[in-house]
């Protein structure tokens, strides 16, 4: 009895073991490890003016994705900044419609992006549905992202990032009226 019961005792253990090994998921393989690749863009910050539009863009840096040991691209590079837009205008005011971005190489021309990647455009955030107006002195801040030329990366290539904005004028006219009431007495 003493060894039906050990038998038993071991057969029970052996397939509980065997169970719980089955049941346990396999550890997940690891892929490659991806790191980001920053490029610092000096200067930092830039502030330029025009007639009707200050603008500064601030915070910029590009990025790319890249894989650890190969070198293999992950992500294709990405510009990152803020923009903070200021209506330095008297007497008009703003509708922002959106923009182009450009990079131009040290020879003044536009460096071209590669095959399957989308023209940097600016989108100006809406709100409520109504395009964004800035009056005589606002101020308009958004992140801009937008894909980045791999040529540019090279050394002495990149010489200015040129910024197309697509905007509305119109006169701004501020005027008082006055009604003279009395109130009527009952």
């Amino acid at each position: 009895m003493l060894i039906r019961s050990a038998v038993t005792t071991a057969v029970f253990a052996a397939l509980t073991a065997g169970w719980t090994a089955g049941c346990t998921p396999p550890a997940a393989q690891k892929g490659p490890v991806v790191s980001d690749k920053t490029y610092g863009i000096k200067p930092g910050e830039l502030t330029v003016k025009g007639s009707l539009l200050s603008g500064a863009l601030t915070d910029m840096k590009v990025v790319e994705r890249v894989e650890d040991g190969s070198g293999r691209i992950d992500q294709p590079a990405k510009f990152t900044g803020k923009l903070v837009l200021t209506n330095v205008s008297k007497d008009q005011s703003v509708r922002l419609i959106g923009g182009k971005m450009l990079y131009i190489d040290m020879l003044g021309k536009p460096i071209q992006l590669e095959d399957n990647r989308t023209e940097p455009t600016l989108k100006v955030s809406n709100s409520y549905g109504n395009q964004e107006r800035l009056d005589p002195g606002q101020e308009s801040s958004q992140p801009v992202e937008a894909e980045f030329p791999v040529e540019a990366l090279k050394a002495k290539r990149l010489k200015e990032i040129r910024l197309e904005l697509q905007y509305i004028p119109s006169a701004y006219k501020q005027e008082t009226m006055n009604f003279g009431v009395s109130i009527a007495q009952p």
